[in-house]
């Protein structure tokens, strides 16, 4: 017999068994490796006891908390690999629907998807922040502000360079046309692996009056 419902499912991203209408199955989606609950509140390191952790007491950064929801590994870094190289821009629906819940805590007045330099967009074609603070958006009813802060210096990829490098080669990089005095912004991005770029962004939104700026991301990387 002919089932309607046939014309609708589709194969999981990830082992390609039948996921009905949804991008991964539910037993693929049970295994995306998740944070544990106890970490650092500024930058979502695991920690005992949830305290801050010894690198953001010794160089407080400049965002105030970090919320995310995976640890970036497999196979949760394919699936982010493949929404920012093989434009599978259907995952920004799903994983900004994984951080939106995170989102609903945080108390913010705007959300600020870290820009990428004009170069790098044209590269890439669609800026990765900006597609995954859609759903944040519609979840919780925060305007999303992608113009007031630019992205000025086209600096070489981060993932090459060591942690020092990272805080250099990120240094002056962005800018902003805005005011933000008194607001709390939500800073959303991707991954998180040592922050430099996000720390670098806070700076400059805090320069710019910003009360507190949090961060929103779909990952964070763990210390090898």
């Amino acid at each position: 017999m002919f089932n309607a419902r046939m014309l609708l499912t589709q194969d999981c991203l990830l082992c390609a068994d039948i996921s009905e209408r949804n991008l991964l199955c539910d037993a693929c989606a049970a295994e995306l490796p998740r944070l544990p609950q106890e970490r650092c509140p500024r930058c979502a390191l695991p920690t005992p006891n949830s305290e801050i952790c010894g690198r953001c007491l010794a160089n407080p950064p400049h965002y105030d908390s970090t919320q995310s929801a995976f640890v970036y590994d497999f196979p949760l870094d394919r699936l982010i690999q493949s929404f920012k190289y093989g434009h599978q821009l259907a995952l920004a629906a799903y994983l900004g629907r994984q951080i939106a819940a995170l989102a609903e805590g945080v108390e913010a007045d705007r959300i600020i998807p870290l820009p990428l330099h004009p170069e790098r967009l044209r590269e890439r074609g669609f800026n990765q922040a900006l597609e995954l603070a859609r759903p944040v958006g519609r979840a919780t009813g925060l305007p999303i502000d992608s113009q007031s802060c630019q992205r000025v210096r086209h600096t070489p990829a981060q993932a090459a360079l060591a942690w020092r490098e990272r805080v250099k080669n990120i240094r002056g990089a962005f800018h902003c046309t805005q005011d933000f005095s008194g607001k709390r912004l939500l800073l959303i991005d991707d991954v998180m692996t040592t922050g430099a770029s996000l720390d670098e962004c806070a700076r400059t939104l805090k320069l710019h009056g910003a009360a507190s700026v949090s961060v929103l991301v779909v990952a964070r990387a763990l210390p090898k």
